[in-house]
């Protein structure tokens, strides 16, 4: 190879180098879960102390904020044991282990701000400091489980009285009073992103479509608590990152010898610098063995857990 060649092909390298450490300084990548651990992993129904296997999922899983749900006491042995900051979503003063607190926030990258709203038994938040000048904001949730019904597409309703009879429980006031205070920072996304998720208890609009309605008895479905946050401008990692619900449903809660699938537990975004890289749901029967990132453990709950991997441009 000649001089010439060489330094031309040095320059090249060189080049590309500078042009990759370029991107790396634009963008930060991460992931969340969110999980409902059901009864701080320690359910009756199972009848043992699953909390190890839940510290061993999330360690697996390699999350770098896990929102929590059916916390119950177990959350900051579940930190402790990662090395993750926690925070629990109550009053403040609370004991870390307080067996009846529901939401909890465990993090590796430092944590800022708390945000109280509605009752800590439904929502609360954080910030997380990425970097020295990037936040993002994250919002823990859990919506009220009635009316349920196991199969709706069976009940003798139109998906217009569907959506209706969804409403007739907590969640219109829930999702009404959450959104309303949520506002201050659903309105600075530009420059705080924020991620919110949450066992919501009730099915997705996205996933009751035309192109999946004879899977649900012809019906189509629009249903109003998703529909609330995505007219409030929250995405919906998962099914942006897996768009057919046909061939990706997402199941993420069913009980075994039910016929009760569905996709009910979700990790929403909003943030035009936020980008989603990948999104998984991961779910196996309660008690069972799972089969994860070439490790296997006793799955300790009835929820599966979503997993979404973001992409965070540098302002």
């Amino acid at each position: 190879m000649s001089l010439l060649k060489r330094i031309l092909l040095t320059v090249l390298l060189l080049g590309s180098q500078l042009v990759q450490a370029q991107q790396d300084k634009e963008a930060l990548e991460f992931s969340v879960m969110v999980w409902n651990i059901w009864h701080g992993g320690k359910s009756d129904y199972i009848g043992r102390d699953g909390v190890e296997d839940v510290i061993g999922i999330i360690k697996a899983s390699e999350a770098d904020m896990v929102l929590m749900i059916e916390t119950y006491g177990s959350g900051k042995r579940i930190a402790d044991a990662l090395g993750y900051h926690f925070h629990l979503i109550a009053k403040p003063g609370t004991l870390l282990d307080d067996p009846a607190v529901n939401l909890s926030i465990l993090s590796k990258f430092p944590l800022g701000k708390r945000v109280d709203l509605y009752r800590y038994f439904n929502i609360g938040g954080i910030e997380v400091a990425l970097g020295e000048h990037e936040r993002i904001m994250l919002f823990d949730t859990w919506l009220n489980y009635q009316p349920w019904e196991d199969q709706p597409e069976l009940m003798d309703k139109s998906g217009a009285e569907l959506v209706e009879w969804e409403k007739s429980g907590t969640r219109e006031k829930e999702v009404t009073t959450i959104l309303k205070e949520l506002q201050p920072y659903l309105s600075t996304t530009d420059e705080t992103p924020l991620i919110l998720g949450g066992d919501f208890n009730v099915w997705s609009h996205l996933d009751w479509t035309e192109a999946t309605k004879q899977v649900h008895k012809g019906k189509v479905v629009p249903w109003w608590t998703t529909m609330q946050f995505s007219n409030a401008g929250l995405q919906d990692s998962f099914r942006e990152a897996n768009p057919d619900p046909l061939t990706h449903p997402g199941v993420s809660w069913g009980m075994p010898g039910k016929k009760d699938d569905h996709r009910i537990d979700y990790l929403l975004y909003k943030g035009n610098r936020l980008e989603v890289i990948a999104s998984e749901i991961h779910k196996v029967d309660y008690n069972q063995s799972f089969n994860y990132k070439g490790k296997t453990f006793t799955f300790p709950s009835d929820h599966g857990f979503v997993w979404t991997k973001f992409k965070l441009n540098y302002k």
